[in-house]
């Protein structure tokens, strides 16, 4: 128990030892930049310092789906660097997600640079076209960032779904459960209600589905023996 919160200690110390570090980033580089301090303990509100208003983050608020994935690998989650996404609004970012240990190794959240590269974007392809040069990169993933985790989990359940519940066959239902799972969400507190909901099941049917989407996924990693 003393060493537990020994470490709780330890992970609040890095937190507030890094919090400055946002406002200075997010200054260095402009309005351009968004710099994004998470604890991951709470994931429901894991933002505890933002500087930087690309992606419209407040402290307080919830991680992205991006922090659901890195939530989902735990500790054996690695730094993502220098990745491209776009919002739902049609913002063009540049990412990196960088995971904080505690002494133990433990992953427990992450400091994360947005950089809204919109406007090099569309200079990249005029200079392109007036270049002569053809083809079209291909298009970067759509991330939701959102201060309520509830509506970052309903936008992951509806681009995993692309079928009514009703029209999905039982293998699709548990290739929605795994994707889900492999993404995170079900580490958010809730999230098996807020899915279930959304689909129109039963929670306990959402918890069977997802209990043999989970088995099925470990016998896949055993290869095939029990």
């Amino acid at each position: 128990m003393a060493g537990e919160q020994a470490l709780e200690a330890e992970r609040d110390a890095i937190l507030a030892a890094l919090a400055p570090l946002v406002d200075g980033i997010a200054a260095t580089f402009g309005p351009v930049c968004e710099a994004v301090l998470h604890d991951y303990r709470r994931p429901e509100r894991s933002v505890v310092a933002v500087a930087g208003s690309v992606t419209g983050r407040t402290v307080g608020g919830a991680m992205s789906e991006i922090g659901m994935r890195v939530l989902a690998r735990g500790d054996e989650a690695a730094d993502e660097l220098n990745y491209v996404t776009r919002t739902r609004e049609g913002t063009l970012l540049k990412s990196s997600t960088m995971v904080l240990r505690d002494s133990m190794g433990s992953v427990f959240g992450a400091l994360c640079l947005n950089v809204d590269v919109t406007a090099v974007d569309r200079v990249h392809r005029l200079l392109g076209a007036f270049a002569g040069l053809d083809g079209d990169p291909a298009e970067p993933p759509t991330t939701t960032f959102g201060n309520d985790i509830d509506s970052v989990v309903d936008a992951l359940v509806d681009a995993h779904r692309h079928k009514s519940w009703a029209e999905l066959d039982r293998a699709e239902r548990l290739a929605l459960f795994r994707g889900l799972d492999a993404r995170g969400v079900f580490a958010v507190r809730r999230a098996i209600e807020q899915v279930a909901a959304r689909l129109g099941i039963s929670r306990a049917s959402a918890y069977s589905y997802l209990a043999q989407a989970r088995a099925a996924t470990d016998t896949t990693s055993h290869g095939g023996h029990a």
